[in-house]
């Protein structure tokens, strides 16, 4: 089910925490922020959202980490419901997809839950005070692939955040499947 996350928050603090990371380490978030800022990706392996993507978030990533702008991802998806989005999966699909940035676990959701993500994906771009001044879509293409000469939202955004320390003001969210809960015990 498609999902659409609210406008930014503008000014909302990062918050950080310790993930494990598919490299076999744990990460704070914040280790990775950049001089300039930091942009938390929340994906998983299974979304058509998020395989469609995929390698453009590579490329911004690789393109904003000489601006100063750090990278994560992170999977919050309940891989028990969601096999595929499982921690040995992840590993695969990070090495596939030659990921620069670590991909960590949420898997008990709160990391998900503090920031309020609600789809795959969802991006929380931060300048370099770790205040929110992105919540849009990587690009206008959704689940399709991306035209040549398409306009790199994400990846513009960031590059203002990191020039100026704020993000646009008009932005258009993201679209994905929605988070996969875990059931309320």
């Amino acid at each position: 089910m498609a999902a659409h996350p609210p406008v930014c928050d503008f000014g909302r603090p990062a918050l950080d925490a310790a993930l494990p990371g598919v490299d076999g380490r744990s990460h704070r978030i914040f280790e990775h922020r950049g001089a300039n800022g930091l942009l938390i990706a929340f994906i998983c392996n299974h979304c058509p959202y998020v395989k469609a993507v995929i390698d453009r978030l590579v490329r911004d990533a690789n393109d904003l980490a000489p601006l100063g702008i750090g990278t994560v991802a992170i999977c919050s998806n309940d891989a028990d419901a969601y096999p595929e989005d499982s921690f040995d999966k992840m590993r695969r699909f990070a090495d596939e997809h030659g990921f620069p940035f670590v991909y960590l676990q949420d898997e008990d959701q709160s990391v998900a839950r503090q920031y309020g993500a609600v789809c795959t994906p969802d991006f929380f771009g931060f300048n370099k005070d770790l205040k929110l001044q992105y919540r849009g879509r990587i690009d206008a293409s959704r689940k399709e692939q991306a035209p040549p000469g398409t306009a790199r939202d994400l990846f513009d955004a960031m590059r203002h955040v990191a020039e100026t320390g704020e993000g646009p003001r008009e932005q258009i969210p993201s679209i994905g499947c929605s988070i996969k809960w875990k059931d309320a015990a």
